[in-house]
């Protein structure tokens, strides 16, 4: 999954990171690559927080809607992929059925969107209760 996020950096910190998606995601990093790894990480916590608080995840809004908010304009704009597979906790291998062209569509989706296939339907699940709880 990939998240937008924007830098900012003034002349006497580390990098700050935010994610505009997640409201309340933020990080840092003393370099640009660490501020990098610093945003997967403070994204996968964000979202394994809510997953516990049995809160909905928030859906991705258009880029363009957040290039007009003026809290970023003066920020680095990036985007991080994340991986929800790689969210902490124990993962249960699931056996599912499946007809074989939705399974090669799916395949196709994750590999587009640079995540697994685990990844993938982690985030149609999360997608699909964050819209179940927007109804």
């Amino acid at each position: 999954m990939r998240y937008p996020i924007v830098i900012h950096k003034d002349p006497e910190s580390d990098y700050g990171v935010t994610v505009p998606d997640l409201p309340g995601c933020f990080s840092a990093g003393s370099t640009m690559d660490e501020a990098f790894e610093m945003a997967q990480e403070a994204i996968l916590c964000h979202v394994e927080g809510l997953l516990m608080d049995a809160q909905p995840v928030p859906e991705r809004l258009p880029l363009e809607v957040h290039l007009k908010d003026e809290f970023y304009a003066d920020g680095i704009w990036a985007v991080v992929e994340v991986d929800l597979a790689e969210i902490s906790g124990k993962s249960v291998q699931v056996n599912i059925t499946l007809p074989a062209p939705i399974l090669a569509a799916a395949d196709e989706a994750a590999a587009r969107e640079g995540e697994s296939r685990s990844g993938l339907f982690a985030r149609a699940v999360l997608d699909h209760i964050s819209q179940q709880s927007i109804a």
